[in-house]
């Protein structure tokens, strides 16, 4: 009996147990604690703080990672290595991600006002200047540097899907970084918005736009899914996908597709997708200077696309006459993570001038323009590196 019990105790995942494991466990809880107290991005941080967990539990093989984990018992193949092997490495998960995204999309205010269009371009600033970054001051390698620099992008989808391709060794600490920043929007942008602009442009108040007709926001998504793909093919899985959840949308007549795409499919891919994500972060390879590099770059990058959003739009007010003069804060929600963003700016804003003046709408302009801007970064950096 006490040979018996010897041997459940030496091959336990108590007797396994080490100092990352419980690093980890700490830190699963602390993403969990920050979803649930906070409201931080829950539909991610909770399936992503509670697969660092499973990954961190001796013996246990509920660990992922882009070289596999041996096959244990019969045959068996790991739980979570067997959905990452079938949605990340095979880059799946992230495009149906994308499709619900585009189901979820409402483009009307960007066609309104198409100007906008230039400061999500704009705010993809910070991918460059992390990118650079990473590569010239931290020493990581050119596809590294690139799969870093996209969390300026603030699209966690996108993160994932270039670094799954180009670092997948990194995955799991670019992807907490690129959700953690979107969730903290609320704190880091304002006092950039503050920093950058007078109280005289904040108040600026742009007008409505005029109604987009039903003909424009049905080839929007079809003209921008060719266009696109054409000019860098390897944003196609991305952008394809986010323009034929738009079009399920805006067709009128697919809604129980476009109601399955934004509902119950991006849910569930989002479970999946988050808690392989955590699966990733097994203490012996997120545990390294690197993970702190790259949570440093990534508060880089975002910092640097809202800049890039708040300046190019004061330089276009420059140029553009008094009666169109945009309100250089809605920059800042160039940086995708919607709709947050466009909500911290009409947040904002409509403090700032005592609730006169309220963006929302003309903010979602640049915010859903970020989303296209961030997917074709990735392609480019795809087609230079991948």
């Amino acid at each position: 009996m006490g040979t018996l019990t010897t041997l459940l105790l030496t091959q336990s995942g108590f007797a396994g147990l080490g100092w990352q494991n419980l690093v980890m466990f700490a830190v699963g809880g602390t993403l969990i604690f920050l979803a649930v107290r906070k409201g931080y991005e829950p539909l991610l941080l909770i399936p992503i703080g509670f697969g660092a967990i499973l990954a961190n539990l001796p013996n246990a093989m509920m660990s992922a990672s882009a070289d596999g984990i041996a096959a244990v018992g019969h045959g068996t193949h790991p739980l979570l290595q067997l959905i990452y092997d079938a949605g990340i490495k095979t880059e799946f998960l992230p495009p149906v991600i994308f499709l619900g995204v585009g189901a979820l999309t409402d483009f009307r205010p960007l066609l309104g006002r198409p100007i906008t269009f230039l400061l999500g371009a704009a705010a993809q600033f910070g991918i460059a200047i992390a990118a650079l970054g990473a590569f010239y001051v931290f020493g990581f390698t050119p596809q590294e540097a690139a799969a870093i620099g996209i969390i300026g992008g603030a699209d966690g989808p996108t993160s994932i899907f270039l670094a799954s391709i180009m670092a997948p060794h990194l995955l799991g600490a670019i992807a907490v970084a690129a959700y953690s920043y979107m969730a903290l929007v609320p704190i880091i942008q304002p006092p950039i918005m503050r920093l950058l602009t007078t109280r005289r442009e904040r108040a600026i108040d742009m007008p409505q736009t005029k109604a987009v007709s039903k003909t424009a926001v049905i080839l929007f998504p079809i003209v921008v899914a060719v266009v696109a793909s054409l000019a860098i093919p390897a944003c196609a899985p991305l952008i394809g996908m986010l323009m034929f959840g738009n079009l399920l949308r805006e067709s009128t007549v697919t809604d129980r597709l476009a109601k399955t795409a934004g509902g119950t499919l991006i849910n569930i891919v989002t479970i999946f997708l988050g808690v392989v994500i955590g699966a990733t972060m097994e203490g012996g390879t997120f545990l390294r200077p690197q993970t702190i590099f790259i949570l440093v770059l990534g508060m880089i990058a975002f910092s640097c696309s809202t800049f890039g959003g708040l300046v190019f739009a004061k330089g276009l007010n420059l140029v553009l006459p008094a009666n169109r003069k945009i309100n250089p804060c809605i920059g800042a929600a160039g940086v995708s993570a919607v709709p947050m963003a466009a909500r911290v700016v009409q947040d904002f804003v409509s403090t700032e001038t005592d609730g006169k003046v309220n963006p929302l709408m003309a903010a979602m302009g640049p915010n859903v323009a970020g989303v296209i801007g961030s997917a074709v970064a990735a392609g480019v950096f795809l087609a230079l590196l991948g």
